[in-house]
């Protein structure tokens, strides 16, 4: 911030505190001390109202409030590149005398986050390391590192695939079998370390729309053994034809799909994550999709992952009702 906005901010902050307090002790002056049989002289639908001053308890209280923002303002950032004189924030870390990320010093609400981090890291990250010298398999087998990798998939990842880790629309399921980049303990922790992402080109242009409805149809009927609506009007060996010359690149010749390439199997229900119903299928092979797994390295760090990625691993791996396999 420049001198001459720091300059303007802490003026006008400290200039309105100021025309306050006058504005308390010039309407206070004069008054009398005691309660009287003054009114202010008006009348207000026959009900005149008593000229008595303020009650001293909410005066006081007010001036209290001043000398609370100025001694705030004091000790706290308020009054443009004022730093405040909070004690204890020279420093990241007072022992390393590390610095924070900014090379400033003071309190800062970003500053305030960095030392929790640190004390964070400082607290737990000799646990995270045990972990992390772990193979993931071993890990998903640790009742205690389950129980922290699923506060770490409540905070950072449910938002996407729900609580349950069951995924939404557009978010995959996690529980199940079905994985587009494959569900070994390694391509889970890449996937969560180094994000993916997923396009499914759009075909519309290229197949025309009667081209797109026999498309589906084969991946509905042929790949996915649903019957097709009474009222479609695909062929479905059409797009068998269709699907060889131009799917069978990502999703295999038997629509399998290819780990790889994050493209998924075709002869499941659950693998459609933008549904998969008739004109569901249309619609992804018309328009295309483009999904985005953020990469968490940067947030979570390494050995946080890890143990993220044991408990993603593990859910998967529970025993499921017979009726849901």
């Amino acid at each position: 911030m420049s001198t001459f906005w720091s300059l303007y901010i802490a003026v006008l902050t400290l200039g309105t505190i100021i025309a306050m307090l006058w504005l308390l002790l010039s309407t206070r002056k004069g008054q009398p001390d005691e309660p009287t049989d003054e009114t202010v002289g008006h009348t207000f639908d026959g009900i005149e109202e008593y000229d008595n001053p303020l009650p001293r308890w909410w005066f006081y209280l007010f001036l209290a409030t001043i000398v609370f923002a100025l001694g705030y303002l004091l000790l706290y950032p308020g009054l443009g590149n004022w730093q405040g004189l909070l004690p204890g924030y020279e420093y990241r870390d007072q022992d390393s005398k590390t610095q924070f990320s900014d090379g400033q010093q003071g309190w800062t609400s970003v500053h305030e986050w960095e030392r929790e981090v640190a004390n964070a890291e400082a607290r737990y990250g000799p646990l995270f390391a045990r972990y992390a010298a772990m193979p993931v398999e071993e890990v998903a087998k640790d009742p205690q590192a389950l129980k922290i990798g699923a506060r770490l998939f409540a905070s950072n990842c449910s938002v996407c695939h729900g609580s349950d880790a069951k995924g939404a629309y557009g978010f995959p399921n996690l529980t199940d079998a079905d994985w587009r980049w494959g569900g070994d303990a390694q391509s889970i922790k890449t996937s969560i370390l180094a994000g993916r992402m997923g396009v499914m080109p759009a075909l519309g242009g290229v197949l025309g729309e009667q081209g797109v409805r026999d498309v589906a149809a084969y991946v509905l009927t042929q790949l996915d053994a649903r019957a097709l609506p009474e009222d479609a009007k695909a062929d479905p060996v059409a797009g068998q034809k269709t699907f060889a010359s131009l799917c069978v690149a990502c999703h295999g010749p038997e629509g399998k799909g290819m780990p790889i390439l994050g493209a998924p199997d075709l002869t499941h229900p659950n693998a459609f994550i933008y549904g998969s119903s008739y004109a569901q299928l249309q619609q992804t092979i018309r328009d295309g999709r483009q999904g985005q797994m953020p990469a968490q390295q940067a947030l979570q760090g390494n050995d946080r992952v890890h143990i993220l990625a044991a408990y993603v691993y593990s859910l998967s791996r529970q025993e499921q009702p017979a009726e849901s396999r």
